[in-house]
C-alpha cells in the first residue's frame, strides 16, 4: 500500500511538472511576443501620451518578467536543479522581483490615473503631462528594486553532493517577514486600490449609455478578477511552503502546486497586454496601419518583380511578333518590308521629335 502511494504521488509529481513546463513555455512564447509587440507599437508609433506611457512601461516590465522565465523552465526540466551558478540564481531573483512590483505598482498608477480622469476632470487637464508620467514610472522602477533588494541579498545556490538549487539562506523569521512584506506591497496595496479605482469609475460609468456601460462593467470585472486570480494563489502558496517546512503532507501539496501557483502569477502578464493595451482604440489603430505596412513591405519586392516579369514576357511577345512579320513580309517582297522599316522608322522620329 505504501508502494503504491508512493508511486501514485511520484507520478502526479511527474504530471505536474509536465503541466508546468508546458505552461512556462506557452506563457513565455506568448508574453515576450505580445509584450513586445505593444513595446514596438506604444515607443515607435503612437503618439508620447500619458496613456502610451503607462502601456510601454508596463509592458517593458511584463516582458522582463516572462522572458526571464526561461530559467525557471530549464529548472524544473531537471527536477529544480540549478545549473546556472550563484550569479544568475541572484540576478533571476532580482529580475523577476524588480519587474513583477513595476507590474503590478504599474496597474495600480494605472488605475489611480483613470479614477482621477473621470472624477477629476480639470484637475486631470492640467496636471496629467507626459513628463509627470515619466518621472512616476522612473520612481516605480526605484520603488521595485528596493523592495526586490533584501530577496535578492538571501537567495543563494544550496545543495552538495552534485545537487544543486537556488533558493533563500535565512530563518523561518526572517522568511515570514520578507513574505508578509511581498503580500503587503505586492497584493493586498495594490488589490484594494485597483478595486476602490475601479468601483468608483463604475460608479460613474452609470451615467453612460446602457451599451457603453456593459462593455465598461466587463473590462472593471475582467481587470480585477484576473488580477486576484493569478497573484492570490501566489502568495497563499508562498505562506503555506512556510508552514510545510515541519510537514511531510503540506511538503507534497506544495511540490504539486507550486510551479501551478507561479503559472498563474506569470499568467497575468500575458493577460495586461489585451486587458489594458488592445482594448485601447487608438492602440488598435496603429497595430492594423503597422501589419498593414510590414505586408505591404514584404510583398513590394515581389510586387515589383512579377510587373517587371510581366513587362518583360509582353515585350519579348511585341518583339517575337515583329520578328515574325517582318520574316513574312521580306519573303513575300523585300523592296516592301524595306519601305516599309524605313516608313517606321520616320514615323518613330517624329513621334519622339513631337
Amino acid at each position: 500500500i505504501l508502494l503504491a502511494l508512493w508511486l501514485n504521488k511520484t507520478e502526479l509529481l511527474t504530471e505536474t511538472i509536465i503541466t508546468a513546463i508546458i505552461m512556462y513555455c506557452l506563457i513565455f512564447i506568448v508574453g515576450t511576443l505580445g509584450n513586445a509587440l505593444v513595446i514596438y507599437v506604444t515607443g515607435f508609433k503612437m503618439k508620447k501620451t500619458v496613456n502610451s506611457i503607462w502601456f510601454l512601461n508596463l509592458a517593458i516590465a511584463d516582458f522582463l518578467f516572462t522572458a526571464f522565465l526561461i530559467f525557471s523552465v530549464i529548472s524544473l526540466s531537471q527536477s529544480h536543479q540549478w545549473p546556472f551558478g550563484q550569479f544568475v540564481c541572484k540576478l533571476n531573483n532580482f529580475v523577476s522581483l524588480v519587474n513583477m512590483f513595476a507590474s503590478i505598482f504599474t496597474l495600480t498608477a494605472i488605475s489611480l490615473d483613470r479614477c482621477l480622469s473621470i472624477w477629476v476632470v480639470v484637475w486631470a487637464h492640467n496636471k496629467r503631462t507626459v513628463c509627470k508620467a515619466r518621472l512616476i514610472c522612473a520612481g516605480i522602477w526605484v520603488t521595485a528594486a528596493i523592495c526586490s533588494t533584501p530577496y535578492a541579498t538571501f537567495r543563494t545556490v544550496l545543495g552538495d553532493n552534485g545537487t544543486y538549487y537556488c533558493g533563500y539562506s535565512m530563518t523561518h523569521e526572517q522568511k515570514w517577514s520578507l513574505h508578509i512584506f511581498r503580500f503587503l506591497m505586492g497584493f493586498v496595496i495594490p488589490f484594494l486600490v485597483i478595486v476602490i479605482s475601479y468601483v468608483a469609475i463604475g460608479i460613474r460609468a452609470m451615467r453612460m449609455q446602457r451599451t457603453r456601460r456593459r462593455r465598461s462593467r466587463r473590462i472593471i470585472f475582467s481587470i480585477i478578477f484576473a488580477f486576484f486570480i493569478c497573484w492570490l494563489p501566489f502568495h497563499i502558496f508562498n505562506f503555506i511552503e512556510l508552514k510545510a517546512v515541519n510537514n511531510p503532507d503540506l511538503r507534497n501539496i506544495v511540490r504539486i502546486m507550486g510551479p501551478l501557483t507561479v503559472s498563474l502569477a506569470f499568467l497575468n502578464s500575458c493577460l495586461n497586454p489585451i486587458l489594458y493595451v488592445f482594448m485601447c482604440e487608438e492602440f488598435t489603430k496603429k497595430l492594423r496601419q503597422s501589419i498593414c505596412f510590414v505586408l505591404e513591405s514584404a510583398l513590394a519586392e515581389d510586387h515589383v518583380s512579377f510587373i517587371f516579369t510581366h513587362s518583360m514576357s509582353s515585350t519579348f511577345s511585341r518583339i517575337s511578333r515583329k520578328s515574325d512579320t517582318a520574316t513574312t513580309l521580306e519573303k513575300l517582297n523585300p523592296a516592301a518590308f524595306e519601305s516599309c522599316t524605313e516608313s517606321k522608322v520616320v514615323i518613330t522620329e517624329k513621334t519622339l521629335s513631337t
